[in-house]
């Protein structure tokens, strides 16, 4: 089984704090034709499939933030404690809170996974 797992959609706080990947991998929600509906969140969906889905590589969680109406509103869950996500896509690293933002992910991840 490939250790890229995804919540479901929209996903709540309460179910994300008892994932117990690596990585936790905020995107958008797809639409109803089965697309992100942010921009930035396509743009990465490919590096972080290639990333996490092969076998022996770090596991981690895709933690839908729901459509776009809901995550705009500062009354979002994950934009809350204990998570503060403030764009999408975010990949936090469980075990020390840091994280990766936007462009952050193709310019770092690589690097990043094995700090």
């Amino acid at each position: 089984m490939a250790p890229l797992k995804e919540s479901p959609d929209p996903a709540s706080p309460t179910w994300a704090t008892s994932v117990d990947t690596d990585y936790l991998v905020f995107f958008a929600s797809r639409d109803q034709e089965g697309k992100m509906w942010c921009p930035d969140c396509r743009a990465v969906e490919d590096l972080v499939k290639s990333t996490f889905e092969p076998p022996g590589t770090p596991s981690a969680t895709i933690v839908w933030v729901g459509q776009r109406s809901d995550w705009k509103t500062p009354a979002a869950p994950f934009r809350a404690e204990p998570w503060n996500v403030r764009s999408v896509p975010t990949i936090i690293r469980r075990r020390d809170g840091a994280r990766l933002v936007d462009d952050e992910i193709v310019e770092r991840l690589q690097e990043w996974l094995s700090e």
